[in-house]
């Protein structure tokens, strides 16, 4: 062969690891109370880390769903075929407990064990949307009892069965969201499907939504304006006499990520639904479930930063320019560093509220005005660096980043989704004022929380009493929200990392995020700290 095609200075695949060995993580686990559940989340990094994994994700997303209408005689059928890559990732998610499985498990902690084995199983963000919302559709679906005792028992199986069939003749079920049309996204008061109430208690809706992700699954739960007012409805995919509820599958939607998801515009023609919660009271009904999705848009960035973190610093490690390895170049270890420093925040951060909503829904109330505040500001701060992170991990491979075999881009299209799913950065931010507003208990909790590291750096204290100063100057509060939620989110990463990661981290953290030694860009971290001990929590050893 010609000398021309030997392989130099290129970079081992990043596999064969356990993708939930990330020190963050694993002293959160224990941190919020599921470290029982430590085997458990090793076993599914491991698969994570796999080459077989890997190909899944890697295959989901090249071939994404195809939608038929009509089978080849003309009968309206509207599926949508996925590849079985897909099914083999809906399979695992599932059999490990991504889903709705904490419901039914009565050990504190079992939330805090899903969060974890959702950050780590990293190997496509797609299929993460199903299991989301089949996670938060169960509290929701709790306020119709008779619904929740049919439907829960099979939406917390641990058996993935897809397929349309009569729910009540599966061994398990996926939930959907259709909230969202087209006239109005964030503001789903706008909404006009129509739901006319029928004699035997069910009801009748027609109209057009604009989202419904996953249209493959068995339940969504939809809004609709009933006579009393919006309204919240259980619709099935088949009902019980076997045939298919009138739910158009118009078309799929061509996004920037996502893909392997299908994500679909449906047309209700008189689709049969059965009430959720009060009649005019459908906002109030489906609020748990929005917060456990935001909660799920906050761990999947944490996860997408993780991945494209270790990538990063994986090929800063083993490829050399300019005589040295990547790694070992001041500049890029700037960068490598502050990759990791942002990472680590976001983990510890998405596990705190893992570990807030796992005590909240066991009765703790402090807990639960906690989550209030933390996790609106979390969710839009954190989602909202997602994408410059992965940009700027990109960059650290240079080229290599940029072509879709390096994974990087994958990571790049998926992060703004998740900025944007249930709530744009705006929506999240007044959201958050909001609470501040209607729930001063919220911000009570808040910073008691914040405060528990009061003391402990001097940046913090500064930035703490900084956000106080903003939140008293009442005016133009609207127009200050996203100044005033960005300093809310940094005070609160910056207390859990001075309380629980190691000081190079937390130092790093103060210094640029809250003191202000930092540039308008990630690699801007001043001189004088810890590189080595901060780009160590990076590093991975393959098998």
């Amino acid at each position: 062969m010609s000398s021309t095609h030997e392989v130099t200075n290129q970079v081992p695949p990043l596999v064969g690891h356990d993708t939930a060995q990330d020190p963050a993580l694993l002293a959160a686990v224990e941190r919020e109370g599921a470290g029982w559940a430590l085997d458990e989340i090793s076993a599914l990094g491991r698969l994570g880390g796999s080459e077989e994994a890997q190909e899944w994700g890697r295959l989901a997303e090249r071939v994404p769903p195809v939608l038929r209408t009509h089978d080849r005689y003309g009968h309206r059928v509207d599926e949508v075929d996925y590849v079985p890559a897909y099914h083999s990732l809906m399979t695992t998610a599932v059999e490990h407990g991504l889903h709705a499985a904490p419901w039914a498990d009565d050990r504190p902690g079992a939330h805090v064990a899903r969060a974890a084995k959702f950050l780590a199983w990293n190997v496509d963000a797609g299929h993460g949307c199903p299991i989301s919302m089949t996670y938060a559709a169960v509290p929701a679906l709790r306020m119709a009892p008779d619904l929740a005792a049919t439907y829960e028992p099979l939406l917390t199986s641990a058996t993935y069965d897809p397929g349309l069939r009569v729910p009540g003749g599966k061994a398990g079920l996926i939930a959907g969201m259709s909230m969202t049309e087209k006239q109005g996204g964030s503001d789903v008061r706008a909404n006009t499907t129509q739901a006319v109430p029928q004699t035997d208690g069910s009801w009748r809706l027609t109209g057009h939504k604009w989202f419904t992700s996953a249209p493959m699954s068995d339940l969504f739960l939809a809004l609709a304006q009933a006579p009393g007012g919006l309204s919240c409805f259980l619709v099935p995919r088949v009902l019980p006499d076997g045939s298919l509820n009138p739910m158009r599958l118009m078309r799929l939607k061509d996004k920037l990520g996502n893909k392997s998801n299908a994500s679909a515009e449906i047309e209700y023609d008189g689709a049969a639904a059965w009430l959720v919660g009060e009649e005019g009271r459908g906002v109030r009904t489906i609020v748990e479930m929005v917060n456990l999705t935001r909660l799920d848009c906050t761990l999947g960035t944490a996860s997408g930063m993780r991945l494209a973190t270790v990538t990063a610093v994986h090929h800063a490690r083993h490829r050399s320019a300019f005589g040295r390895h990547l790694v070992d170049q001041p500049l890029m270890r700037n960068v490598l560093a502050d990759l990791v420093v942002e990472s680590e925040a976001a983990t510890t951060v998405a596990m705190r509220l893992a570990g807030a909503t796992d005590r909240a829904v066991r009765g703790d109330l402090d807990e639960a005005s906690f989550r209030r505040l933390g996790l609106a500001v979390s969710k839009y701060w954190v989602c909202k660096r997602g994408p410059a992170h992965a940009g700027e991990a990109m960059e650290c491979l240079g080229g290599n980043g940029y072509v879709e075999e390096s994974g990087m881009p994958r990571i790049y299209r998926e992060l703004p989704l998740l900025s944007i799913w249930e709530g744009s950065g705006n929506v999240a931010a007044l959201d958050a004022l909001r609470a501040i507003g209607r729930e001063p208990e919220s911000l009570e909790r808040f910073f008691a929380e914040v405060e528990l590291a009061a003391g402990a750096d001097h940046r913090l204290d500064d930035a703490i009493s900084l956000v106080k100063k903003e939140l008293s100057d009442g005016a133009e509060l609207e127009l200050r929200a996203r100044r005033i939620v960005e300093q809310l989110a940094l005070v609160l990463q910056g207390s859990l990392l001075v309380q629980h990661a190691p000081s190079a981290v937390a130092d790093a953290f103060c210094a640029s995020r809250l003191g202000r030694d930092w540039g308008g860009a990630l690699g801007t971290l001043p001189p004088g700290l810890d590189l080595d001990a901060i780009l160590e929590r990076a590093y991975v050893d393959l098998a």
